[in-house]
């Protein structure tokens, strides 16, 4: 499948899910320690940005691929396209 833009989506939900969770896990966890263990617990952070492929904005926009894909189609007809849903 080809797409015109960058593509965030995973092979699966579930998939995409757990590295939702280790993303913001990681990046919750490099503040909330930082009290304890101090600059340190920021290591955490570009785990987290590395599991969620940029930004929490490139995670959901990822999710929203992963849902829709297999679904959704793009159809042009007559230099006019859209989104059509897959027969």
């Amino acid at each position: 499948m080809k797409t015109d833009g960058r593509d965030f989506a995973s092979a699966s939900v579930p998939r995409h899910l757990v590295r939702g969770a280790i993303g913001f896990g990681a990046l919750i966890a490099a503040f909330a320690l930082l009290p304890t263990t101090g600059p340190a617990s920021l290591l955490l952070a570009p785990i987290g940005v590395l599991a969620l492929r940029g930004c929490p904005t490139c995670w959901t926009i990822g999710l929203i691929q992963t849902l829709s894909r297999g679904r959704l189609r793009r159809e042009c007809k007559d230099g006019v396209c859209e989104l059509v849903p897959s027969r």
